[in-house]
């Protein structure tokens, strides 16, 4: 099953929404266990600490525009050793992971309007003894407004000790 985000626009004549409502849609589809909790955040680089917290994505993974360094959605965060897992897709197919260098078009995703640079949201889902459980990141358009869940709803295995 391919993976393709299904984008929300604004109608013609109506504000597109805004950062915060775009925060409510990423918290709101990522699931929580029974004493569980959701933690929701706009995706910021630590690396360059870029003011305007633009990424560019491909193959499953967010770049930063100002320092080129990746988020890592599918290998779990910047810090792979501090967050060591693997994603199992909850119904819907999580996007394309980056098996080698190189990117094609296609590899990258665009809005309806074809921008390709975005506001990065992420909600973790953790059960009540702290474990991350699941998570889903979602992709604002700069330009437009529009978004889409990018990883929605994904459950978090816990990734072999290498």
């Amino acid at each position: 099953m391919d993976h393709a985000p299904v984008w929300t626009c604004a109608a013609d004549g109506e504000p597109s929404p805004g950062p915060e409502d775009f925060l409510r849609r990423v918290r709101s589809a990522v699931r929580t266990e029974p004493g569980g909790y959701v933690a929701a955040r706009t995706a910021r680089c630590g690396m360059c600490g870029a003011d305007e917290d633009e990424f560019e994505v491909a193959k499953g993974e967010c770049f930063c525009v100002g320092c080129c360094i990746p988020l890592g959605i599918t290998d779990g965060g910047v810090h792979p050793a501090a967050y060591p897992w693997r994603l199992e897709p909850s119904g819907v197919p999580l996007p394309p992971a980056s098996p080698g260098r190189g990117f094609e078009a296609s590899d990258l995703p665009r809005c309806p309007a074809g921008h390709d640079v975005f506001h990065v949201a992420v909600a973790l889902a953790f059960a009540a003894d702290g474990a991350v459980r699941g998570i889903t990141v979602g992709l604002r358009c700069l330009e437009d407004g529009a978004s889409c869940l990018y990883v929605e709803d994904a459950r978090v295995v816990a990734a072999p000790a290498v």
